[in-house]
């Protein structure tokens, strides 16, 4: 009889692991796990209030981050290490989705998604880094604002308060943006990093989807209303309101409906 592991414990190993690399090669590594068939959902290991960071990037509060220009080769590379810290924390969020919500009636698919979507967001954040490299550059060479975590902290008390604002709200300003920023290097001729964020931009659609099947697989299990819901947790968790233009195509592709977003947007 194979032995198996605890999932939230290498979930916790993952979110307490300080390395930014170590942290993307451990998170590899426990998808691997999962997938094989050596680690078991039994939700016997409590999940760490914040996880483990890098003595560097230097966090700030979003509003002290400096402002930047996406110009030139320097622009480039802030664009790249914003969005590789982006993704770094993206690490932790799916692993703490997977290790701090497992609740008897959640069938193994919600973990298979979960334990998915941070196996994606590892790659993507070793992509980036790889990028940074070949400019020169590494994360932690600019600052970073703390404000990301914030939302696993708001929402660590309900499954869905945190699918509202972690994957089908912060997830989904990813699909707005992304395209821009794509259009931005292709213009630029970095036609290497405009790859890596189409990679990221569509991987990312399915990390929304998963978000809205398992936000409506929750609503029947209780009982109640999916659109209502999402309203109500997103005005009592999510800080400000939706900003459009909203890439309509993308969220609906994602299950994600106008009905659902554009009553919250600013």
């Amino acid at each position: 009889m194979r032995e198996t592991g605890s999932l939230a414990q290498a979930a916790r190993d993952v979110l307490l692991c300080g390395d930014a690399r170590g942290k993307a090669a451990l998170a590899r590594e426990v998808a691997a796990k999962w997938r094989a068939g050596s680690l078991e959902a039994d939700g016997a290991v409590a999940m760490p209030e914040r996880p483990n960071r890098p003595e560097k990037p230097e966090l700030l509060l979003p509003r002290d981050m400096p402002r930047r220009s996406f110009k030139g080769e320097r622009g480039r590379i802030a664009l790249l290490h914003s969005i590789a810290h982006i993704e770094l924390n993206a690490i932790d969020l799916a692993f703490d989705m997977a290790g701090r919500f497992q609740q008897p009636d959640l069938p193994r698919s919600f973990f298979d998604d979960w334990i998915g979507v941070g196996d994606d967001e590892a790659r993507h954040f070793t992509m980036l880094d790889e990028r940074l490299a070949a400019f020169g550059a590494c994360y932690g060479d600019l600052p970073a604002h703390d404000g990301l975590w914030q939302a696993a902290e708001e929402t660590a008390h309900d499954l869905l308060a945190r699918l509202a604002v972690v994957p089908m709200v912060l997830e989904a300003r990813g699909l707005d943006v992304t395209p821009a920023m794509i259009e931005r290097l292709t213009r630029a001729g970095d036609k290497a990093s405009a790859d890596v964020l189409d990679t990221i931009y569509t991987e990312e659609q399915r990390h929304v989807a998963a978000g809205a099947h398992w936000f409506h697989h929750v609503c029947t299990a209780r009982g109640i209303e999916p659109r209502q819901t999402f309203h109500a947790l997103v005005k009592q968790h999510f800080r400000g309101a939706l900003k459009p233009p909203f890439n309509a195509q993308a969220r609906s592709s994602a299950g994600l409906e106008p009905d659902f977003y554009e009553p919250l947007a600013g």
